[in-house]
Formats: structure tokens, sequence, C-alpha cells
């Protein structure tokens, strides 16, 4: 593939940071555009790049010559696809299967929790708030219990990123993982002793830090 391989993330960007671990484990050299994002704005004006490309105008999008796709999941396919070794999803079927399930839930079922509570800080009394945080701690337990090994899918795997970063977004808004799931407290540690996801959320750590927003123990510890 002729051209150079392009990440256009943010900041902030959850589904950005997925991608950009995922592409730090493959060890794939490739641009990172961190595009401009504002506390009270956001991302505001929007990068032209994300515009043209992505119809939901969102990072994260990824370019390599004549590829331009967007969304964290379609851009974690591709990079296996290009670099398939170190593999991030099960060889076996039914496995990468498992793995994928975990991914999307991670994605679909868990995080719309946390963008509800993103809005709801000042009112963490709230029926709505104490409801996602309730659902939130739910899926805690869910992933507890279906945490056989040291990997949430078996072997480490894209289901690992894409949940660590959920999760982490999750301790930032108020639904923190607690010492009721102790094996997911001792695989978020795993996680942060890898050398891809300790660059890219120390990268996070500063932004907050810099931004005078709370950082969470176990972020600023890595």
């Amino acid at each position: 593939m002729s051209g150079r391989l392009t990440i256009y993330s943010g900041p902030l960007s959850m589904f950005g940071a997925k991608v950009q671990i995922a592409a730090l484990e493959k060890g794939l050299d490739f641009d990172l555009v961190m595009v401009p994002y504002d506390s009270k704005r956001g991302y505001d004006p929007k990068h032209p790049e994300v515009l043209r490309v992505n119809p939901k105008r969102q990072v994260p999008v990824l370019t390599h010559g004549g590829v331009e796709i967007f969304d964290s999941t379609q851009i974690f396919e591709y990079l296996e696809d290009i670099a398939p070794t170190p593999a991030l999803w099960p060889r076996d079927p039914a496995a990468r299967a498992h793995a994928r399930k975990l991914e999307h839930l991670s994605d679909e079922e868990y995080f719309p929790q946390i963008i509800k509570l993103m809005g709801l800080q000042d009112a963490l009394d709230s029926e709505p708030a104490v409801a996602a945080i309730e659902a939130a701690n739910r899926y805690y337990v869910a992933m507890e219990n279906r945490l056989e090994s040291q990997w949430l899918a078996g072997g480490y795997s894209f289901a690992d990123i894409a949940f660590y970063m959920a999760a982490l977004f999750g301790e930032r808004q108020s639904a923190p993982l607690s010492a009721n799931t102790p094996r997911l407290l001792a695989w978020r540690d795993r996680m942060g002793q890898r050398p891809p996801v300790r660059t890219v959320v120390r990268e996070m750590a500063a932004w907050l830090k810099n931004a005078d927003r709370p950082v969470p123990p176990f972020m600023a510890s890595l």
C-alpha cells in the first residue's frame, strides 16, 4: 500500500485512543494528527480531513493511500489486515467472534451509559445518573465474571483495548471500578503495564492536567 498511514484523533477521543493504541501494538509507522480541541467549543472548527472523510464529522479517521475510513472498529479490522502480526484478534473463528462481541458490547452497551453521565456530573443524585452508574456497575460485574484468564477474550486483543479505554472514561465520569471487581482491577493494572497503553494514557493525562481537569489516580500513576 503506497501512501502514508495517518490517524486523525483528538486529545479526549476514547475511540481515537483505541485506534492509536492498536497501531502502536502493531508496531506500525504512522502519523498522528491530533485535531484541535477546546474545553468549551469542543472540536470546533473541525479538521477539514475529518469533515471530508467522515459524514459523522468525528474522529477517528484513518487515511492510507487510497484508503479513507472511519469508525474505530472498522479501523481495527483494517490494521489487522495490513499488519496481521502481532494478532489482535484470536485466530480461531469462535474465539474471534467472542472477542468481537466483547468489543461491540463495550462500545454499544457499556459506553452509552458513560456518555449519559458526561452531561450529569452536576446532578449525580438524579435518577438518570443513578441509573447510568448502576448499569455501569452491572457491566463491571458481568466482565469480572467473564474474566477467566489475564485478558478478556483469552489472549490480548482489541476487546481489551476497547474496554480499557471505555472504562477509563467511566472512571472520569463517576462510574469507577471498585473492590467489588478485584480481577478487573488486576486486569486494568496489566493493561497499564503495556507500553502502547502507557504512551496514549500519559498523553491524555497530561492534557487533562494542563486543562486543570481531574486525573484519576490510576492514570496519574502510569
